[in-house]
C-alpha cells in the first residue's frame, strides 16, 4: 500500500515537472524543474528494485549534466524576443510533426496487449544466484558486451574530439600559457621554516625581494664621448 502510494506520488511530481520543463518561460526555472524530474525518476528506479540506475541518475544526470546545463543557461544570453519569433515561426510545421508522432503512438498502442503470463511473472521472483541487480548488471555488461561497451567508448572519444576540431579556432589576441615563464618564475620562491606559535609580531612582514636594477645604457652616438677634437 505505502509503496503504491509511492509510486503514484514521484510519478505525479515527475510528470509535472516535466510540463514545467516545457512550458517554463524561464530556462534557469526550466533547468531546475529537470533537475527535479530526474530525482523522481531515480525514486521510480529504487521503487523497482533498480539502485544501480537510480545512483547512475542523480551523480550523472543530476550532479553532471544538469549542472552544466545550468551554467550554461546562466552564462548565455539569451534573446527571448528572438526566441518566440522562431516558435511563431515553425509552428504550423511543429504542430505538423507532433500530429504525426501522436497517430504513430495510437497505432503502437493499439496493437498492443499484456500477454496471458504477465501478470504471474509479475510476482514471480526472478533467479538472481544470490546477485544484487548491481552485480548482476555489471557481470552482463563487463562480460557479454564488453566488447559493445568498448566500442561505444571509441565512438563517444571520436566524436568529443571532433567537436573539439570543429570549434576549435585561431584567434588573434588571445592569451595563452606560456610553460617557459611559469617555469623560470619557480625560483622566485623561498622556503622558510617558520617556528610553531610564530605570529607577525615574531617574523614580520615578509616581502619579496625588489628586482635588481638593470644598468643604464649609454648612448653613443657617432662622435663619442672623448671631447671635440
Amino acid at each position: 500500500m505505502i509503496v503504491g502510494l509511492a509510486f503514484y506520488l514521484f510519478a505525479a511530481i515527475l510528470i509535472a515537472s516535466a510540463v514545467m520543463v516545457v512550458t517554463s518561460r524561464n530556462p534557469v526555472h526550466s533547468v531546475l524543474f529537470l533537475i527535479l524530474a530526474f530525482f523522481n525518476a531515480a525514486a521510480l528506479f529504487l521503487i523497482a528494485g533498480a539502485e544501480f540506475l537510480a545512483m547512475i541518475l542523480v551523480i550523472v544526470y543530476v550532479g553532471a549534466v544538469a549542472v552544466l546545463f545550468l551554467f550554461v543557461v546562466m552564462m548565455l544570453d539569451i534573446d527571448f524576443a528572438q526566441l518566440r519569433e522562431g516558435f511563431q515561426r515553425y509552428a504550423p510545421i511543429g504542430a505538423v510533426i507532433g500530429g504525426i508522432l501522436f497517430l504513430e503512438l495510437l497505432l503502437v498502442l493499439g496493437a498492443w496487449h499484456f500477454a496471458g503470463e504477465a501478470a504471474a511473472l509479475r510476482f514471480s521472483p526472478m533467479p538472481t544466484d544470490g546477485l544484487t541487480n548491481t552485480e548482476a548488471l555489471g557481470r552482463i555488461l563487463y562480460t557479454d558486451y564488453i566488447y559493445m561497451f568498448q566500442a561505444a567508448g571509441l565512438i563517444l572519444l571520436v566524436a568529443m574530439i571532433g567537436a573539439i576540431v570543429l570549434t576549435h579556432r585561431e584567434r588573434p589576441g588571445t592569451k595563452r600559457q606560456s610553460v617557459a615563464t611559469q617555469v623560470a618564475r619557480a625560483n622566485s620562491i623561498s622556503l622558510e621554516q617558520v617556528p610553531t606559535g610564530a605570529g607577525v609580531k615574531a617574523l614580520g612582514i615578509r616581502r619579496p625581494p625588489e628586482p635588481e636594477a638593470e644598468p643604464a645604457k649609454v648612448a653613443h652616438d657617432g662622435h663619442g664621448h672623448g671631447g671635440h677634437h
